[in-house]
């Protein structure tokens, strides 16, 4: 079975948490802290197998994890780091977000991995904030939770060349009779359902990939028939083999069979219009009298297509077409595949990390919703159930201008603020007053719940 679409769930591992714990050893007077950190949380990662030409392997929904990170211990422990999930995919898979349609990555060569989500990073463990003023730091960082996405996964064959045309022009027979490919073949109308890789041997040291793809019909780009679902598979390619059944047994035209498919190629792609194209005269065995070529020839040879006569039966001119389809790819560059969007993550690389960028909205019921990837991160790895974790935190909002954009933002005295997953109600300061030193009522400022 050929699958090339199917839409999973990614869930990266969240990384563990640091330890709250203190020396206890005997003999070891005025023990200290000595709380380890948590290991970091498996990322999800993307790797091609050339082995591999379908998505068949991947379940529709479901979720794939990986493992989170262990937690932090006593005597500067640290928690092990979780394992990588390694998904494997045929060469050409793109992976987009299935809610944006974005592009995350575009996993085009061989061998290529990406990481599309990283794990968590582990908390740390109270040992890390020790200061002069705190010796003896009575809270650790939780684990950041690990990331969840959605994601749509899509295949476009890699091939050199596309084999073009309507339904039962003998695309699929010509396949089998230029490589080792088998695609069903029968002796009444039919259209391949699935497209079909062939490798093409040019000469003693030369060869390229051509594809049969699925029949398509007039309103392909519109969804009619099997074509919208195959299209994309030929943006790929360099070169497209248009195929006429030139036989007159199925009673088309070949002229307006040609200005069909170049127009819904158009509508689906301007690039995929603009590739180039060799036009192969099909089944021309079953001519009695060739002499009705000469005009059709002469229409594509003006237009500055070169046309050749073919038979995947008896293999008439198509070593001919081959050499020639050679000779035009060594013209034709291969470009290297752009790969737009593609994501680079790793738990060492986020310099754009900046808790003091963050945007502020006031969301349908009223709350004032704090948006900012390092802040959320930082609070989503504060244990808002241990006061002291709080009065960091706060300290911390507080040096990053929180609480002031907050306030020229609009916000009034006992509005809700959510940032991720902590709310707490906003405490205008300036009326209050403030009657001790920075930092050492902060946790009587705010009321936080999680």
């Amino acid at each position: 079975m050929f699958i090339d679409e199917v839409e999973i769930w990614l869930v990266a591992g969240s990384g563990g948490n640091g330890a709250l714990t203190f020396r206890t050893e005997k003999h070891v007077p005025r023990g200290g802290p000595d709380g380890g950190d948590g290991g970091r949380g498996g990322s999800v990662v993307f790797e091609t197998d050339p082995n591999l030409s379908t998505l068949l392997d991947f379940r529709p929904g479901k979720k794939y994890r990986a493992e989170n990170g262990g937690h932090g211990m006593g005597k500067r422990q640290y928690g092990k780091h979780g394992e990588n999930i390694v998904l494997k995919v045929p060469p050409g898979t793109q992976v987009h977000d299935a809610d944006t349609g974005e592009l995350l990555a575009d996993l085009a060569q061989t061998p290529q991995s990406e990481v599309l989500i990283a794990g968590g990073r582990g908390g740390r463990g109270n040992v890390h904030f020790v200061n002069s003023v705190h010796q003896t730091p009575k809270f650790a960082e939780k684990g950041e939770p690990g990331e969840e996405r959605r994601v749509k996964l899509e295949l476009k064959l890699l091939a050199d060349v596309g084999l073009l045309g309507f339904p039962n022009v003998g695309k699929s027979t010509l396949l089998a009779a230029v490589s080792a490919a088998r695609p069903k073949i029968a002796d009444y109308p039919f259209t391949t359902l699935v497209p079909n890789l062939g490798v093409v041997r040019a000469d003693d040291h030369h060869n390229f990939v051509i594809a049969d793809v699925p029949g398509l019909i007039e309103n392909a780009s519109e969804g009619a028939g099997l074509g919208i679902q195959f299209l994309r598979h030929l943006e790929r390619t360099r070169l497209l083999v248009h195929l006429l059944d030139v036989s007159g047994l199925t009673g088309r035209d070949p002229l307006e069979d040609f200005g069909i498919i170049n127009r819904e190629l158009e509508a689906f792609s301007e690039d995929l219009a603009k590739l180039p194209q060799v036009v192969a005269f099909s089944r021309i065995d079953l001519l009695a009298d060739r002499s009705g070529l000469i005009p059709l020839r002469q229409f594509f040879e003006a237009r500055g297509l070169e046309v050749f006569p073919i038979s995947g039966v008896t293999s008439e001119g198509v070593r001919d077409l081959i050499l020639h389809v050679w000779t035009k790819l060594q013209e034709i560059p291969k470009e290297a595949l752009k790969l737009s969007g593609v994501v680079h993550i790793t738990n060492n690389a986020r310099d754009d990390d900046d808790p003091r960028r963050f945007t502020i909205v006031r969301d349908d019921e009223g709350v004032l919703v704090v948006s900012g990837k390092a802040l959320e991160r930082i609070v989503s790895m504060t244990d808002m159930g241990n006061e002291y974790a709080v009065r960091r935190l706060q300290r911390q909002l507080e040096r990053w201008g929180v609480f002031t954009k907050l306030k020229a933002f609009g916000a009034a005295e006992g509005d809700s603020v959510r940032i991720r997953n902590a709310e707490f109600d906003y405490v205008d300061e300036d009326a209050w007053g403030r009657d001790e030193a920075e930092g050492e009522n902060d946790d009587e400022d705010m009321e936080v719940t999680v």
